[in-house]
């Protein structure tokens, strides 16, 4: 746990939109320097300098493309050369393709899980290291409740999610003994951009016809039913300063988590969701 992250730095991929920015400006208002990074350079650049205005001293940005392992290096040794050692890491960067696994296509498999869990691991490739000659320093991996539960209509995306909770509790549990602490962030709805997709996705990516209709209907869920991006980043940064590992934005969601425990005493099926997508939309 970091009690006092005054004077520290933080960085958050991801960070030019919804949790992510979200996130930096918490961290900011708590007294630490932070760095966004995202792979959409113009957002980037006009979120950088409206935070400037008030976090002059404290705030910068640097474009970085987590699907690139190189960039993500970069990045870490951009950030230690200007600042120092980091002292947390947000992983935060992910998409969310909506669509049922036999609609969906193997280039949006490749796509989702290049970001939502390659970039995680550059990140804890090339931070954690440095943390851990440090002494010092607290990892959090953006999940979902997707990453615990299930749907009819977000396999992909799911499937992404569950990969990342495995990875975070094989880091906790790396690094037990040592000054570094892990949280997974396994937020429910929250009202953000990530399900549309189609702003940056590239060309080699092929979708399904009613693609982008499932898209923006999954994204008026979350418009609807969504909480404040604000809400989720207060929870992270109590969970950095605690060294909570499980961070959830829901009750629910520990519920839903737990109907698979019963499912596996019992020796059931998958018990249906109560919050499948008809309702809300697990997002990120």
């Amino acid at each position: 746990m970091i009690e006092d992250l005054d004077g520290r730095v933080a960085v958050v991929t991801g960070g030019a939109s919804g949790i992510g920015l979200a996130m930096g400006e918490a961290f900011l208002k708590a007294g630490m320097t932070v760095v966004l990074s995202d792979v959409d350079g113009q957002a980037l650049e006009l979120e950088v300098a409206r935070l400037s205005v008030a976090f002059s001293d404290q705030i910068s940005g640097q474009v970085c493309d987590v699907t690139d392992n190189d960039a993500v290096v970069r990045l870490a040794n951009s950030v230690r050369d200007r600042h120092g050692p980091v002292h947390v890491l947000c992983n935060n960067a992910g998409v969310a393709p909506a669509a049922p696994i036999l609609q969906s296509t193997p280039s949006q498999w490749k796509w989702t899980f290049d970001i939502n869990v390659l970039g995680v691991a550059h990140g804890v490739l090339a931070f954690v290291p440095q943390m851990v000659e440090a002494g010092i320093g607290h990892v959090v991996n953006t999940a979902s409740q997707a990453g615990l539960a299930t749907n009819t209509r977000c396999g992909v995306y799911a499937a992404s999610k569950h990969a990342v909770v495995g990875l975070s509790e094989a880091l906790y549990r790396e690094l037990e003994g040592t000054s570094i602490g892990v949280s997974c962030l396994c937020p429910n709805a929250v009202a953000t951009s990530i399900f549309d997709v189609a702003r940056l996705r590239p060309g080699w990516v092929e979708v399904t016809e009613d693609d982008d209709d499932i898209q923006e209907a999954f994204s008026g869920v979350v418009r609807d039913n969504g909480i404040a991006p604000a809400l989720v980043a207060d929870e992270v940064v109590e969970a950095v300063q605690t060294g909570k590992f499980w961070v959830f934005t829901h009750q629910i969601t520990k519920h839903i988590a737990l109907s698979r425990l019963e499912d596996i005493e019992t020796g059931c099926g998958p018990s249906p969701n109560p919050q499948d997508l008809t309702r809300v939309a697990p997002t990120h």
